[in-house]
């Protein structure tokens, strides 16, 4: 029996916490009354993670198991999850239970409804920190500012896709993928429903500052081509600003035929709008490198095993 429902669950170094996972999504499942499958998904995991998760396999044939060759992340798990799954409605969720399984039998609701999007809105974030909670804040705001996809705020990857959308994030190839955001780029009708976010049920967090960096860095580029532009802003300013401060300077000398502090000062300013210039140089060498990874047209990702799936056209 095909089923109607796939579970995405990007698993790395999930030991502490897939057993849980798999007990509380089986029961909510299960209240549909309809046909469903998990989608484990093994991110080069380093515990006993895949291990548990075949477990779990041979005494359940609803759980069905992809195993990276290696770490590709997050958002590549959840693309060949998405890739895989063979269900009309496909939800992606993490296995650390923050977002609670029990919001699934609400978002199938919606999607009964006719939506073909329904994705968590964190009403309450529990366990975050406040500097997490504003840079999160700060970053959903300032992408909708950077671009006009419009991307929800406070919204992660869990969500339920229709199948059409499902296709639809299947012709887009990009490597360096922000999955919420290409959900939104694809459109159809969408809508939120709102949770609790609790705090992870064991582990450690799979998104530390440096992923979160890399993640919003993505995004931006994704999405916005405005970085590109500020080195002609900056230019520009460069160009006035200096031709009056020298013109400024020429007058006094001219007039008073004095020199004193201003060199140092205009040395400093030339120092600091160069920084400014190469971090803007920065910026555009990202796009640059990721027009190379494009270019390169290696695959997305590498399975080392495949258990009871065939890849979906």
């Amino acid at each position: 029996m095909e089923p109607v429902y796939s579970v995405v669950v990007p698993l790395y170094n999930e030991q502490e916490v897939i057993g849980e996972a798999y007990r509380r999504l089986t029961e909510v499942m299960e209240k549909t009354g309809e046909a469903y499958e998990l989608v484990f998904v093994n991110d080069g995991s380093r515990d006993d993670t895949l291990a548990l998760a075949r477990g779990l396999r041979q005494k359940d044939e609803r759980v069905k198991l992809l195993s990276f060759s290696r770490n590709f992340g997050h958002q590549i798990a959840i693309t060949a999850g998405m890739d895989y799954a063979r269900g009309q409605a496909i939800v992606v969720i993490d296995a650390d239970l923050q977002d609670p399984p029990e919001v699934i039998l609400p978002m199938i609701e919606k999607w009964k409804e006719g939506y073909a999007v329904v994705y968590g809105l964190r009403a309450v974030r529990k366990g975050e920190t406040a500097f997490k909670k504003l840079t999160a804040s700060v970053f959903y705001r300032f992408l909708r500012r950077m671009t006009e996809v419009d991307v929800p705020a406070d919204v992660g990857d869990f969500r339920l896709i229709d199948r059409k959308v499902c296709r639809a994030l299947q012709s887009l190839p990009e490597r360096n993928r922000y999955v919420r955001g290409l959900v939104s780029w694809v459109g159809f009708k969408q809508t939120g429903v709102s949770y609790t976010r609790e705090e992870r049920f064991a582990g450690e967090t799979k998104y530390p500052l440096k992923k979160m960096l890399k993640l919003a860095g993505d995004a931006i580029a994704s999405f916005s081509y405005k970085p590109l532009k500020w080195p002609v802003f900056l230019g520009a300013f460069l160009m006035v600003g200096s031709g009056v401060y020298l013109l400024a300077l020429l007058i006094r000398v001219l007039t008073a035929g004095v020199l004193q502090g201003e060199a140092l000062l205009m040395m400093g300013l030339v120092l600091f709008f160069l920084g400014a210039a190469l971090a803007l140089m920065g910026a555009v060498g990202g796009y640059i490198g990721r027009i190379c990874d494009e270019v390169k047209g290696r695959p997305l990702y590498i399975l080392e095993d495949v258990e009871g799936l065939e890849k979906q056209n």
